[in-house]
């Protein structure tokens, strides 16, 4: 099993049509994930993938957050790996922190 990562970066317009803020609790799924999602057929329009709103909360040294999926995220280096929004990711470490190693994670719904 891969050691996933938590990291975090500021939000805008994410690959599923939706603007977001360092506010709002959301993560970017890792490239992997995101393109080769069941369901998603229509690679030339991203906001079409059916993980785009998914709810997954993710676990990592004892805290937790619940986020909806609303990007991709190009940078991830393993296909379960989330980026998260700065508030987000301060629920599992400190931003000082930057990236966490031995992240779990699950959908939902």
């Amino acid at each position: 099993t891969p050691t996933l990562t938590a990291t975090f970066y500021a939000p805008g317009l994410g690959a599923c049509g939706k603007t977001n803020t360092n506010t709002d609790f959301i993560a970017a799924a890792a490239h992997e994930l995101f393109d080769s999602f069941p369901g998603f057929t229509d690679t030339a329009n991203p906001n079409s993938n059916p993980i785009c709103g998914r709810s997954v909360t993710a676990s990592v040294n004892g805290k937790q957050v619940t986020v909806q999926i609303m990007d991709r995220c190009a940078g991830c280096d393993l296909e379960g790996s989330l980026d998260f929004s700065p508030s987000a990711f301060q629920q599992l470490a400190d931003e000082s922190v930057g990236r966490v190693h031995g992240m779990t994670w699950h959908f939902n719904n």
